[in-house]
């Protein structure tokens, strides 16, 4: 078995190198995540945000997880709604992603309600609806995992992926 290549980040023999958020967030853009926007209403106002950090979970019970930021002014609003849903973004589909950083998020969104009324996005390649089950903390963001309540397949298109800092789609096979 062949050891691991040296880089500039590997440590010196019987040294360490500091693990700081910098350092994290470059070795791990190397790893290739999805990209979906995570929508709820909040009364009669719909709310999203954008999120690379989602998973399934588990089959048996149906669950989901995603994880937003501490500092997320949207996750309080969808926290509130109790109910969620996950839009999984084709690769056409940057724009949308990055009007969910935005102020104005839904300015010329096409959505419609899902069957528990979270706002599910024109386009969107798959949704997932959801219910909030539980909140756990993880450092600077919170891990939330929900109980998928409905879910459907959508539009049949490459995905939109986040790879070392931004936007990229996969190949056609």
């Amino acid at each position: 078995m062949a050891a691991h290549a040296a880089t500039e980040e590997t440590a010196a023999p019987g040294g360490a190198v500091p693990v700081t958020g910098e350092r994290m967030r470059r070795v791990l853009g190397a790893f290739c995540t999805g990209v979906v926007v995570v929508t709820a209403m909040d009364g009669d106002e719909p709310v999203g945000m954008a999120c690379q950090s989602f998973s399934s979970l588990s089959l048996d019970p149906p669950l989901v997880c995603f994880c937003p930021g501490a500092a997320s002014t949207t996750w309080p609003r969808v926290r509130a709604a109790r109910r969620f849903a996950v839009n999984v973004l084709a690769a056409d589909q940057g724009g949308l992603c990055r009007a969910m950083a935005g102020r104005d998020k839904f300015a010329g969104v096409a959505w419609t309600p899902g069957p528990g009324g979270s706002p599910l996005l024109d386009g969107a390649l798959a949704w997932i609806e959801a219910d909030v089950e539980r909140e756990l903390p993880g450092g600077d963001h919170a891990i939330v995992v929900g109980r998928v309540r409905d879910l459907a397949a959508g539009r049949a298109a490459r995905p939109l992926l986040f790879f070392r800092g931004g936007f990229g789609h996969a190949l056609a096979s």
